[in-house]
């Protein structure tokens, strides 16, 4: 996916463009949704991209901090500061056990922060998406977990398998 495929995917994240925030891309990856995610946020923001592999992400095309961690977001404790947003691409339908894992994530944001999900509207396993999660089971573990407002931001076909994706927004409850 382009970096121009990933803005246009998570565009409506109601991400505040005004005022510099903090946030995490967990599995990042190559940074494809950091630098979306980056093209997003007011200048002066800084995201945290944190993948189990080393990971050389390009510099974002405005003045957004990227610093990258080394870490499994599953099981290493993250040490992050209180984040407005928490941003997951791709990266859920690895986790067997999603609510457990969310339910220690979400501790990360403060409250009226933002989750930005990206995943495979499906429930069909294959080898590269062991665990997926469609979006009417997402919605509801996300209001079991306490987040507010769950929204579907867009939908997109995946270049891979001609499955559906979709991206997601919630908020944390005050």
């Amino acid at each position: 996916m382009k970096i121009s495929d990933a803005i246009n995917l998570i565009r409506d994240a109601e991400i505040d463009h005004s005022n510099p925030s903090i946030w995490a891309d967990l599995g990042c990856g190559s940074g494809t949704f950091t630098l979306a995610l980056a093209h997003l946020l007011a200048e002066g923001s800084t995201v945290y991209a944190i993948d189990k592999q080393s990971q050389r992400i390009s510099k974002p095309d405005h003045e957004v901090n990227i610093v990258f961690r080394q870490a499994d977001f599953e099981r290493d404790a993250l040490n992050l500061s209180p984040l407005d947003g928490l941003l997951m691409a791709n990266a859920l339908h690895y986790m067997e056990d999603k609510e457990a894992l969310l339910s220690r994530l979400l501790q990360y944001i403060r409250p009226g922060g933002k989750l930005l999900l990206v995943e495979y509207d499906t429930l069909r396993a294959n080898p590269w998406v062991p665990y997926p999660i469609d979006f009417q089971h997402m919605e509801s573990l996300l209001q079991l977990l306490g987040m507010e407002r769950v929204v579907k931001l867009g939908e997109r076909r995946s270049l891979y398998n001609g499955s559906q994706m979709y991206a997601c927004l919630a908020e944390k409850g005050k």
